[in-house]
């Protein structure tokens, strides 16, 4: 694209800055082609964000971990799903008794199909692999564990996802609000955020959970994130007053500018790093406290997940007495580990995501015709 360089009008009266730079978007705006428009936006939304989390070792390994649970999830979907062509289809077998000789160690062999006879033939010595469908081991009634894994997942997820969208959403809809409005609106949500905040959270959840009981996976999510919103409220709220005496944020105000507009395009990316860190938490949370109550009986048994896997491995199985079958145990606990480790690296990385000075590095459009250009 082409601008004048021209800081005259044709009577010699020279040109401010402000009007200079208001003629060149002026010019840009009406030069550029609706498929340069995409481009640019493209770029600044997708393409850039994706390349600063991707420079960063921490978000890469945040983004494996946590694809690698989503594709886990997306298969056990896949496989019980009735609907259209994937009735058919069948990635991962739902896990039943008697698919695996009981109590069978991780990696200690393989076998195939039960005989006429109901034993099972080794397959130890010639193909190891052969029809191996237990490699992390199986339960004292024959359940292959690595399924009872992969067919948690989905329910895992809908926990965690429910939980963080609740506390989350709840904490940036009533903390930024009453820091940017105050006054009575101030008062009353801070007031609401206190009395939730002085609640027991573990009786709460128990007692909830013993008059309704939650059968749906989002459902346990939502209740065990009633109370994990107040913290981030009052922290968000502390940061919006200080944020709505800046500047800009005055000078978007006395153009009369929507306070909507302002809360979205002006406070709420400041916070966004701080809002990132604290879902990953919340997430870890709704893990935590979802595996602990399941573990100790407190939610209804009714889909499997980590926490029942875990509750049975204890109960029946005699993980924690009879060392031998403490892999029971063992693998719904690193389930959990590895996607906390994981949501806590993304989002320390995703902190860079938001930075304006890193995303103007990684840039390869800027506003002149859409022109390529590394920084």
């Amino acid at each position: 694209m082409k601008h004048t360089d021209e800081t005259a009008t044709d009577g010699g009266e020279q040109l401010s800055d402000d009007q200079l730079f208001g003629q060149l978007a002026e010019a840009d705006r009406v030069q550029l082609s609706r498929r340069e428009r995409f481009g640019l936006l493209l770029d600044a939304y997708v393409l850039t964000p994706g390349r600063v989390a991707w420079s960063d070792w921490r978000t890469r390994i945040g983004i494996l971990v946590i694809s690698l649970f989503l594709l886990t999830g997306l298969a056990a979907k896949v496989s019980t799903s009735n609907w259209w062509i994937l009735e058919d289809v069948t990635i991962v077998e739902s896990p039943a008794t008697n698919q695996a000789p009981t109590n069978h160690q991780p990696f200690d062999g393989g076998f195939a199909a039960i005989t006429e006879e109901g034993g099972w033939i080794d397959t130890t010595a010639s193909f190891p692999w052969v029809e191996f469908n237990a490699p992390l081991g199986s339960t004292n009634y024959g359940e292959p564990i690595g399924r009872q894994l992969i067919h948690s997942t989905p329910d895992m997820i809908e926990m965690v996802v429910a939980g963080a969208f609740v506390s989350v959403g709840l904490a940036i809809l009533i903390g930024i609000t009453a820091g940017y409005k105050g006054g009575k609106i101030d008062s009353v949500l801070m007031s609401i955020t206190d009395i939730v905040m002085t609640m027991p959270a573990i009786p709460l959840v128990i007692v909830i959970a013993a008059i309704y009981p939650p059968r749906e996976a989002w459902l346990v999510g939502v209740i065990l994130a009633i109370d994990a919103w107040p913290g981030l409220a009052r922290a968000l709220r502390s940061q919006v007053l200080t944020l709505r005496e800046e500047s800009y944020v005055e000078a978007s105000r006395t153009m009369g500018i929507p306070s909507t507009t302002i809360l979205s395009r002006d406070i709420t990316p400041q916070l966004m790093p701080y809002i990132l860190i604290n879902a990953a938490q919340a997430g870890r949370s709704v893990i935590f406290e979802s595996v602990a109550l399941y573990f100790l009986g407190v939610l209804p048994f009714t889909t499997a997940n980590w926490g029942i896997m875990m509750d049975t491995a204890y109960s029946e199985g005699f993980a924690l007495v009879n060392m031998a079958n403490f892999y029971q145990i063992f693998w719904p606990m690193m389930a959990v580990v590895i996607i906390s480790f994981g949501l806590i690296l993304f989002s320390q990385g995703m902190d860079r995501v938001f930075n304006p000075r890193i995303r103007a590095r990684h840039s390869k459009k800027v506003g002149t015709g859409g022109e390529d250009q590394e920084h």
